[in-house]
């Protein structure tokens, strides 16, 4: 399989809906929750990409451009979009919709960082 068509087919989405047991003292989903799920959702794109166990090293910028209520859908989307000899970087965003409207924006964005290792935790290079 080509470089592109992993990056494709490594792509990752998850939809969750916004409960109100995820939102806080505003009625808006918890930026530690939505980093939480963006993560998770970097780390499987990561997995799926390089077929190895991979950890988080680091969260580049994460921009929260909209905030997200309750009782809404959000769509997170992991890519990857850099591969280096141990690392890859997975950007994810977050959409948010309403349920019983047409409408759809895109309310964060971020980078994660991850490492491939081997059973004894020590960094391997990435095979593309």
């Amino acid at each position: 399989m080509s470089y592109k068509e992993k990056v494709v087919s490594s792509e990752t989405r998850i939809f969750k809906a916004v409960f109100p047991n995820t939102v806080n003292h505003y009625d808006t989903l918890f930026g530690g929750t939505a980093m939480q799920l963006m993560d998770e959702v970097a780390f499987i794109t990561a997995t799926r990409f390089t077929k190895m166990r991979t950890v988080t090293v680091s969260s580049d910028k994460i921009d929260f451009k909209q905030p997200i209520p309750h009782g809404t859908i959000i769509e997170l989307v992991g890519r990857v979009v850099h591969v280096g000899n141990t690392s890859l970087k997975v950007e994810v965003e977050v959409f948010v919709e309403q349920m019983y409207l047409d409408h759809r924006e895109k309310a964060i964005s971020g980078t994660f960082t991850f490492v491939a290792i081997d059973e004894n935790k020590k960094p391997v290079v990435i095979e593309i």
